[in-house]
């Protein structure tokens, strides 16, 4: 072969591996650029996350959509999501497979002798579906809210260390007002004799606005040391100053004292406006979380975004109440890749 031949099948290879890299740079940075699209936050306000045999499960409010049941996202760490992954579409719970038509909102999944529970609202009114797996479907036989007076939003059932059953909510008589009373024991209702008041947003910190309809809502119950913990969620959570407290018991149905070093979440802790309305959850480890919502950001309210961060009780003096702690710099976004 000639040397004019050799120096021309040379340049035609190098011409080819040249080629090649930019074809493997090009499919390279697109691949980046697709898993950087289908990764993105999770936009559920009034989140739950339940815990089931090393999966978590992610459900809440569905912003812009909530009209039609709640979806359900699922993880193995907290941090890094799948979803939808409900048996019915993406959805947990569907309109039609239950009660209600419209706003259905902050949902609570728990699990008692053998059964999935959701405890819900739909139409301002509080209702209980039941399915075999956290996935849904959840389903009612017989599609009617728990009965009630007046409107009712943001349960939370709490079932006790003795079997007894309590249904935590929110009434609209006067503001949003959390009320406590034992349930029956098909949780088909409560017993009305023992309904009473415990929570009504009367600190400063708990209307910021003055407005004349004050908010507590959004309640959520612990047991920890025999005493009981109840967060909560006050001002409107349109409010940049929406933020949580807690109030503490002897006994699930009270009376709550609210504590002094209220509120225990906020936008100047977290840096950012909107926090507020959520529940708690424990890893393999017995490690704590508290999942919430946030505004969008400081200048938009929705839809609102899903968050988490770490909470632990205190090592208090023998004798003192442990303290219920949330750790700011623990705070992260979740994330769902589609």
């Amino acid at each position: 072969m000639s040397l004019e031949n050799r120096i021309l099948k040379f340049r035609k290879v190098s011409i080819c591996y040249t080629l090649l890299a930019l074809w493997i740079c090009c499919c390279t940075s697109t691949l980046q650029a697709q898993n950087a699209t289908t990764e993105s936050m999770i936009n559920l306000a009034d989140p739950t996350v339940f815990y089931h045999e090393g999966t978590y499960y992610l459900y809440g409010t569905v912003e812009g959509n909530a009209d039609q049941g709640f979806e359900v996202y699922i993880s193995k760490n907290l941090k890094s999501w799948e979803g939808r992954k409900g048996a019915n579409g993406g959805f947990a719970l569907r309109k039609g497979d239950v009660y209600g038509t419209k706003g259905f909102w902050a949902p609570q999944v728990f699990y008692h002798q053998g059964k999935f529970y959701m405890a819900y609202t739909a139409n301002e009114n509080i209702a209980i579906a039941e399915s075999n797996s956290p996935l849904g479907p959840f389903t009612q036989q017989v599609k009617e809210p728990l009965a009630a007076p007046v409107k009712q939003i943001d349960p939370f059932v709490f079932v006790d260390e003795d079997g007894k059953k309590y249904l935590y909510h929110v009434r609209l008589k006067d503001g949003n007002r959390i009320y406590v009373a034992e349930m029956k024991d098909d949780f088909s209702g409560i017993k009305e004799e023992t309904l009473r008041e415990v929570i009504a947003a009367e600190a400063p910190w708990e209307n910021t606005a003055n407005a004349e309809w004050p908010v507590a809502e959004g309640p959520t119950v612990l047991k920890h040391n025999g005493l009981y913990y109840m967060t909560y969620s006050a001002n409107d959570f349109r409010n940049p100053d929406y933020a949580v407290g807690y109030a503490l018991s002897r006994s699930p149905l009270g009376p709550w004292v609210k504590q002094k070093s209220n509120p225990i979440i906020n936008s100047k802790m977290i840096g950012v406006s909107g926090t507020g309305h959520g529940d708690f959850v424990r890893d393999g480890k017995g490690d704590m979380f508290y999942v919430f919502h946030t505004h969008q950001s400081d200048a938009t309210v929705g839809p609102r975004k899903t968050a988490i961060v770490k909470a632990r009780f205190s090592e208090n003096k023998e004798g003192e109440a442990h303290r219920l702690i949330v750790d700011p710099d623990t705070f992260f976004y979740p994330k769902v890749k589609f």
